[in-house]
C-alpha cells in the first residue's frame, strides 16, 4: 500500500539503508566555504523503530571527521568505515519507540563512486551543487539512504553572502551577518534522502509566469549572462504546469524552483520541489524543452510518488518520459502515437535484454528503460482509452501522493480501468524483454488531443481516509 516502509533492503544497494528503522525528520545545520571546499554540518534526526527492539543501527555517510553522536542525547559506541556509521545505543531502543540521533560531521565533501561515476555533492568552479540519484545523498550529510524511507526536512546553510544558497522547500529566512548569510528552508513534504536538492552559487532570481492566489509559485536561479536565453527556454514552463496539474491533479508541492549552473552537466536532474539543467540545457533556441517537461513531471512521478526500491525505477521515468510526449502533443508538436513510433523503431534497433519492471542495476538508467517505460504507458493508454486512462492516471498521482509504490500497485490500479483484462499487456511489456509490437489506438478513440475531454476538476473517484481511487473501492 502507498506510504508503506519495505521491510528488505534494496536489492541493487543492499549496502546503502537500513530497513530497522525509519526516519520522519531531518534538521540540518551547515557551514559552507567553497574557496576551501570546507563543509561542517550538524544534523539531527527524528525517527521510529521498527517492529523490533533495535540493539544497533546504521547510517550512510561518506568520509567525514565524525565530532559527536548522541542517542536520545546519550553517547553511544560507533564505527564509521566504509561509508557506514553503524550506531549501538547505550541501551536498546525498544520496537516502535521514537528516538532521536544528532551527528556531528566536517571534511571536505566530494562524490561518492558509483557506476555512473561520482554522484552526490559536486564542486563546481564557483560553488556547488548536489545531484544524488540514486545512492548520492551520503555525499554530505548522514541519512537512511533509501527511497522508500522518506521524510520531511529543514536545511541551514551558512555561506559568503555573495553566495544564493537553494534548496528544495520553502525559504524561511535569510539572515546577513558581517561577510556570511545563513538561509533556512524547510520541505515539510515526505522526501527521499537522494531527492534533497542544494545548489551554492552566483545567481540571478527570476520569477516564471504570474501565478495567481491559486497558482503554484515558479522561481528559477541561474547565472546572470544566461537570461535571455533561458528567458525563451523556460517561456512555456508555467503552461507545462497547467497542463500536468490538469491531467496528473494539483503540483504536490508548495512551489517549484530551477536552478541552472554555471557548468555544463550531462543530464538535468530532480529533486524534491527543485530541477538543476546545467548550463549546456540552455540554448535560446528550445533545444531541451522536453528536459524541462520531463523534470517538471518528475514532481509527481518519482518524488511525491516514490518507488519502494530501484526496481521500479521505470514508474519514474516511463511516466516522466510520456508527460515528454503529451507535452509535445498538446504544445502543437509530435503527437504520443508519432513519438511512440519513433521509440519503437530506435529499441527495435537496439539489443532486447531489459526486463521493465526490474532492469538490474547495470540497466537502470538505461536509455532503453526510459523508451520502453514510454512506450509501456501508450500501450495503457491505447488499450484503456483516453477517457479512461486519464482518470487512471490523475487518481494514481492523487491516490499515492506522498506514498511509496511498486510495479504491482501500478498493474493493480491500472486493472480497475480496463474493460478487459491486462494481464498479456503488462507480461509482454513490463516483465518480458521481446519487443511488442507498436501500440496504435482504436480508430474510435483517436480523437485529436485538444479535442479530448479532460479528466475532472477534481478525480471520478476521490479517495476516502487514503484508500483507493479505483473503481471498486480496493486498496492499491
Amino acid at each position: 500500500m502507498s506510504g508503506q516502509q519495505t521491510a528488505a533492503p534494496d536489492p541493487y544497494f543492499p549496502a546503502n539503508g537500513d530497513s530497522r528503522y525509519r526516519v520522519h525528520r531531518y534538521e540540518l545545520t551547515l557551514d559552507y566555504r567553497p574557496g576551501p571546499n570546507r563543509l561542517a554540518g550538524t544534523a539531527r534526526l527524528s525517527a521510529i523503530a521498527g517492529r523490533a527492539p533495535l540493539t544497533e543501527f546504521q547510517l550512510n555517510l561518506a568520509e567525514f571527521k565524525i565530532g559527536r553522536v548522541l542517542v536520545n542525547g546519550r553517547s553511544p559506541h560507533y564505527t564509521h568505515r566504509g561509508g557506514k556509521l553503524r550506531v549501538r545505543p547505550a541501551k536498546p531502543l525498544p520496537a516502535g519507540a521514537a528516538f532521536t540521533v544528532e551527528v556531528h560531521w566536517a571534511g571536505n565533501p566530494k562524490p561518492v563512486r558509483s557506476p555512473w561515476g561520482g554522484l552526490g555533492w559536486e564542486e563546481l568552479t564557483d560553488g556547488a551543487l548536489v545531484a544524488s540519484q540514486p545512492v548520492g545523498a551520503p555525499s554530505w550529510y548522514p541519512c537512511n539512504d533509501r527511497p522508500s524511507d522518506k521524510a520531511s526536512y529543514q536545511i541551514s546553510i551558512t555561506t559568503p553572502s555573495a553566495y544564493t544558497v537553494v534548496a528544495g522547500g520553502r525559504l524561511l529566512t535569510r539572515t546577513a551577518k558581517a561577510s556570511t548569510t545563513t538561509w533556512v528552508y524547510e520541505q515539510s513534504a515526505p522526501t527521499s534522502s537522494y531527492l534533497v536538492g542544494l545548489s551554492i552559487g552566483r545567481y540571478q532570481t527570476v520569477l516564471l509566469g504570474a501565478p495567481g492566489l491559486e497558482g503554484v509559485p515558479q522561481a528559477a536561479h541561474l547565472p546572470a549572462h544566461l537570461l535571455s536565453q533561458f528567458s525563451r527556454d523556460f517561456a512555456r514552463q508555467p503552461a507545462m504546469m497547467q497542463l500536468f496539474e490538469e491531467l496528473f491533479g494539483p503540483y504536490p508541492f508548495g512551489e517549484y524552483t530551477v536552478v541552472v549552473a554555471d557548468e555544463e552537466l550531462d543530464v538535468p536532474v530532480e529533486a524534491q520541489g527543485l530541477s538543476l539543467f546545467g548550463a549546456n540545457h540552455v540554448d535560446g533556441a528550445r533545444g531541451s524543452e522536453r528536459l524541462i517537461a520531463h523534470e517538471l513531471a518528475h514532481q509527481w512521478f518519482g518524488n511525491s510518488v516514490s518507488i519502494a526500491d530501484w526496481r521500479h525505477i521505470w514508474l519514474n521515468e516511463g511516466l516522466a518520459k510520456y508527460a515528454e510526449w503529451l507535452w509535445s502533443e498538446h504544445a502543437g508538436g509530435r503527437t504520443a502515437q508519432e513519438l511512440a513510433a519513433g521509440a519503437h523503431r530506435q529499441l527495435a534497433s537496439m539489443p532486447l535484454d531489459l526486463r521493465l519492471s526490474d532492469p538490474g542495476r547495470k540497466l537502470m538508467f538505461d536509455d532503453r528503460l526510459y523508451e520502453r517505460g514510454g512506450l509501456a504507458v501508450h500501450a495503457i493508454r491505447c488499450a484503456l482509452g483516453d477517457l479512461a486512462f486519464f482518470r487512471m492516471l490523475r487518481d494514481w498521482a492523487t491516490v499515492h501522493r506522498n506514498g511509496v509504490v511498486t510495479t504491482a500497485a501500478f498493474t493493480a490500479h491500472v486493472a480497475r480501468y480496463a474493460a478487459q483484462p491486462l494481464e498479456d499487456l503488462f507480461s509482454a511489456w513490463l516483465h518480458e524483454t521481446a519487443l511488442p509490437p507498436l501500440p496504435t489506438p482504436e480508430a474510435t478513440a483517436q480523437l485529436p488531443f485538444t479535442e479530448v475531454p479532460r479528466v475532472p476538476a477534481r478525480p471520478g473517484y476521490p479517495p476516502r481516509n487514503g484508500g483507493s481511487a479505483g473503481p471498486g473501492g480496493s486498496s492499491a
